[in-house]
C-alpha cells in the first residue's frame, strides 16, 4: 500500500572521491548514518562491490557493525550480500552476530548477481564454488533455516542427524529481504513469502511488470501475511536546481564509464566532471540518468518521491544520495550527501528549508 508521506531508507555504496582514501570515505559514511538516525530515515544498507576506485563497501557486515554501534533507533542491513561470492553458512554467522549486536535492527538483504567481474569472483571463490547462481534458491533457504533459533537440522550420509546454529541461543534472526531488478528474485521473492526490493537506482526497466509478479504471486508466510517491497532511487537535492545538478554530475558521469566499458576511476569532484564535459553516446547517458533521478529542490525532490512510492504502490523509498562533493570540501566528510538526506527529509514532513 502507498502513502502520502512515504518513508525514507538509504542505500550507501560508501563512495570514495578523488584524492580521499578508504578510512576518509569511511568515516564520511559513518557520520551520515549518524546524521540519518537523528533525521528518522527507516533503514540504513551497504551494498557490496569488489575492486572498484569509486566505491568502498565491499564488506557489508562490517559497514553494518560500525554503523550499529554509532546508531540507536535505525534499522542497519545490506543491500545486499551478493550470495554467488559466500558460502550460505558465513553468511548466516555473520548475520546471526549481528542480530545479537543490534537486536530488532538488522535486514539481510539478498542478490544474486556476483558483483564484481569474473576475475574478482572467482578470487573470492579461491577455495572452490560457495553459493553459485544455480543453487540460489536453496541457499536462500538455508540461510532462512541457520539464522532461526531453531537451527538448520542435516542428515548426513551416515543417516546420522546433525543440528546446525549460526549462533548459540538465538532469541531472534534479522528480516530477510531479496533485492533485484529482474523478475527472477521477484518470483522468488514470492514463492517464500519474503520481502522484495526492486533496484531501481540501478535499472528501472520493467518495474510494473515485475512488482505485478511478486504481488500476484506471493505466497503469505507467517512473518509476512503480505507482500511487502519499496524501491531505491538515486537522489540529489540541493538549494537550487544548478546545485543539484552539479553534484549529481560525477556520479552520472560514473554510471556511463561503467556502462560503456571504459576505465572506472575514483569519483570526480564537482569541479572535475564540470571541467571535461562529455558529447555523443556518453554524454546522452548522463543526460538520461540525471533525467531517471531525483535531482533538484527538496520540493520538487519530494514530489518525486512521492510520485514514485504513489505510482507503484509502496509506502517507503530507499534513496540512494549520490551528491558529489567540491573539491575545497573536507575530505572525511560528505556534505553534499548529508544535505540531500536533511533536505529530503524536511521537505517530506513539510518542515521550511533551513
Amino acid at each position: 500500500m502507498s502513502t502520502q508521506t512515504p518513508r525514507l531508507s538509504v542505500l550507501d555504496l560508501v563512495p570514495v572521491r578523488s584524492g580521499q582514501s578508504s578510512t576518509q570515505a569511511v568515516r564520511a559514511s559513518l557520520d551520515l548514518v549518524r546524521l540519518a538516525d537523528r533525521l528518522g530515515y527507516e533503514r540504513y544498507w551497504f551494498a557490496e562491490h569488489h575492486n572498484m576506485p569509486a566505491v568502498a563497501a565491499s564488506t557489508p557486515p562490517v559497514m553494518i557493525a560500525a554503523a550499529a554501534s554509532v546508531t540507536d533507533r535505525i534499522r542497519v542491513g545490506s543491500g545486499g550480500v551478493m550470495l554467488p561470492n559466500h558460502a550460505p553458512l558465513v553468511v548466516a554467522e555473520q548475520f546471526a552476530a549481528l542480530e545479537a549486536i543490534a537486536p530488532g535492527r538488522v535486514d539481510l538483504g539478498i542478490g544474486r548477481a556476483p558483483g564484481s567481474d569474473p576475475v574478482v569472483t572467482q578470487l573470492l571463490r579461491i577455495t572452490g564454488p560457495t553459493a553459485d547462481v544455480d543453487r540460489f534458491p536453496q541457499h536462500v533457504t538455508d540461510i532462512l533455516a541457520l539464522m532461526s533459533p531453531q537451527g538448520a537440522t542435516l542428515r548426513l550420509t551416515s543417516g546420522q542427524v546433525y543440528d546446525v546454529h549460526a549462533t548459540p541461543a538465538a532469541d531472534g534472526a534479522p528480516t530477510v529481504w531479496l533485492l533485484g531488478s529482474s523478475d527472477y528474485s521477484a518470483r522468488l521473492a514470492a514463492e517464500l513469502g519474503l520481502p522484495y526490493v526492486f533496484a531501481n537506482h540501478f535499472s528501472g526497466q520493467g518495474i510494473d511488470e515485475i512488482l505485478a509478479l511478486y504481488r500476484e504471486g506471493y505466497r503469505p508466510s507467517e512473518a509476512f501475511p503480505e507482500p511487502r517491497t519499496f524501491l531505491t532511487l538515486n537522489a540529489v537535492v540541493a538549494e537550487t536546481d544548478d546545485e543539484a545538478r552539479a553534484r549529481a554530475l560525477p556520479q552520472a558521469r560514473m554510471m556511463s564509464r561503467l556502462r560503456t566499458g571504459q576505465p572506472l576511476t575514483a569519483l570526480e569532484t564537482v569541479e572535475e566532471a564540470q571541467a571535461a564535459p562529455l558529447d555523443g553516446t556518453a554524454g546522452q547517458m548522463v543526460e538520461d540518468s540525471l533525467r531517471r533521478w531525483a535531482v533538484g529542490t527538496p520540493d520538487a525532490a519530494a514530489a518525486e518521491v512521492r510520485r514514485l512510492a504513489e505510482r507503484h504502490g509502496v509506502d517507503e523509498v530507499m534513496v540512494v544520495p549520490v551528491a558529489a562533493s567540491r573539491a575545497d570540501e573536507a575530505l572525511d566528510s560528505t556534505p553534499g550527501r548529508a544535505r540531500t538526506l536533511e533536505l529530503l527529509a524536511d521537505a517530506l514532513a513539510g518542515a521550511p528549508v533551513a
